[in-house]
């Protein structure tokens, strides 16, 4: 009888570490994530020419849409920005005047 306690209790122990192997089997297609086609990026250089003109919101859209960008903002000076770097947003940083200084991406 205590032979048999002895055998059952080296059991669990082996029974728990063969559940924490590894093993090289590759992911079911199901558990994969899809496939994203790639997003456009934006192109600062199509909106190069609005450099020295005012910024409104009209003249953002028009940028976001000529740079294909997905988002816009402006970055007056002294504003407080996130630093990510983000591929579909233009940026339109700007004087104190509001005429527009430099267009860049991220």
């Amino acid at each position: 009888m205590l032979s048999k306690k002895i055998h059952c209790a080296w059991l669990l122990p082996v029974a728990l570490l063969a559940g924490c192997a590894s093993h090289d089997e590759a992911p079911s297609a199901a558990l994969q994530p899809a496939a994203t086609p790639p997003a456009e990026t934006c192109t600062a250089s199509a909106v190069q020419s609005l450099i020295g003109h005012p910024v409104n919101p009209a003249v953002l859209e028009q940028a976001r849409l000529q740079a294909g960008a997905q988002r816009a903002r402006v970055l007056r000076p002294g504003t407080a920005v996130t630093l990510e770097y983000d591929s579909q947003r233009l940026n339109l940083d700007t004087d104190d005047a509001d005429l527009i200084t430099r267009a860049s991406c991220g």
